[in-house]
């Protein structure tokens, strides 16, 4: 028997949804019976919830799609909602709404009082916009405590409040049970390398032969492919990694390549955040009221050299995590390198992490035996592991790299 399913948009703020037709589906019928809702309109059973989890491997969209679904709530066109071009969707896009809550973590967790201030807000009425929404990315970063402040608002939820949360998978471990069994999962799937490749041609103006590349190496992860293809330094910093494993010619080479791996991650994480940093030092002097003169500027001074240690302190934080994410990036390529010598080995037909890369995965095919590459692969993943448990990176990267030299 058919449904009478709203047919899927493909424009607005839908079209940033990359290949996840179902959930874009699911998640636009959604849409349809809130504005209903808000109207007084009877709503099909099961349709809208007040709590979303939004799940997927690293890369596949989650938070890009809990935005798309935030703008299109708060969307002003009832006929197509999402249309992306009214204030609601650009406010929203943007994160400047007034009734939106985003929460981005900067640092490795989310706080119990951040938590609980986000709460506080989220039950009261919605001031502009037709809905109170909190969207949190990374929700596995919640701290105990923070899970715990958290569960009681979606407990019992405020009539006209949603909250969006985006976390790698719905493992117990990574969002706690009694959270997950209180919100309606929306699964996302690794996008296809055909429409990663589309998107960046025609709405990044990529030429397609390297927008096909950068697809095809990506992963699956929309962000890394359009970094790939649009940063000559992002390109070298993955290709200075994926020659690790061959460049492992005498024991010395170990200490040599963990500091030389520790030391990209680093410059990765400076490059992504020295813009911003300097940005927010010069905000907060300027709102602490930096170089007036005159009675009182003594205390403001002081004030604002303790606002200057706290921003400092957060912006660590936030250094250490971006650190912590490119290493982690590092790793991953690696792994994908020693997942490629397996196939080869086997004889497998399936296609290559890094096919640009396909003579390189030969030779150490050739060389090493298949219990030999399985090892390497093991010695990255627990690296990956040691990391998420907070052992000094460049402890955690010599260990493994001992392991990648012996085989």
């Amino acid at each position: 028997m058919q449904t009478d399913a709203p047919e899927q948009p493909k424009t607005g703020v839908w079209a940033e949804v990359v290949g996840q037709p179902d959930a874009v589906q699911t998640l636009f019928a959604a849409v349809r019976a809130a504005h209903l809702q808000v109207r007084g309109e009877p709503v099909p059973p099961g349709s809208m919830t007040h709590a979303w989890l939004f799940t997927g491997p690293p890369g596949s969209g989650r938070s890009t799609a809990a935005r798309a679904f935030a703008a299109a709530l708060q969307c002003s066109d009832p006929e197509q909602p999402g249309c992306g071009h009214c204030s609601a969707c650009r406010t929203v896009l943007h994160g400047t709404h007034a009734d939106v809550r985003l929460v981005v973590p900067e640092g490795l967790s989310i706080s119990v009082a951040e938590m609980r201030a986000l709460v506080q807000a989220a039950a009261r009425r919605p001031t502009t916009g037709q809905w109170r929404i909190v969207l949190i990315e990374d929700s596995d970063r919640l701290t105990e405590g923070a899970a715990n402040a958290l569960l009681k608002a979606v407990e019992e939820p405020p009539p006209r409040t949603v909250f969006l949360l985006c976390a790698p998978s719905d493992h117990p471990e990574d969002v706690s049970v009694t959270i997950r069994s209180r919100c309606r999962v929306v699964q996302l799937r690794t996008p296809l390398s055909g429409a990663i490749a589309e998107v960046l041609h025609e709405r990044d103006g990529v030429d397609a032969e390297l927008a096909q590349w950068a697809a095809s190496v990506c992963g699956g992860h929309i962000g890394r492919a359009r970094r790939l293809a649009t940063d000559e330094e992002v390109r070298e910093r993955r290709e200075s990694v994926l020659r690790i494993p061959l460049g492992l010619r005498r024991f010395s080479d170990v200490f040599t390549a963990a500091t030389g791996l520790v030391k990209l991650a680093e410059t990765e994480a400076v490059t992504a955040n020295e813009d911003r940093n300097e940005v927010e030092k010069e905000e907060l002097k300027t709102a602490m009221g930096a170089g007036g003169t005159g009675k009182g500027t003594a205390a403001a001074t002081r004030g604002a050299n303790a606002a200057l240690k706290e921003l400092e302190k957060r912006q660590k934080s936030r250094a250490t995590r971006s650190q912590r994410d490119a290493l982690d990036l590092a790793l991953v390529d690696l792994a994908g390198f020693y997942r490629d010598v397996l196939v080869t080995r086997a004889g497998s037909t399936a296609p290559l992490n890094h096919p640009d890369f396909e003579r390189s995965v030969a030779k150490a095919a050739a060389e090493w035996t298949s219990e030999s590459a399985l090892r390497r692969l093991d010695a990255v993943l627990e690296c990956r592991e040691a990391l998420t448990q907070n052992v000094k990176p460049i402890i955690a990267v010599e260990a493994m790299l001992a392991v990648l030299y012996t085989g």
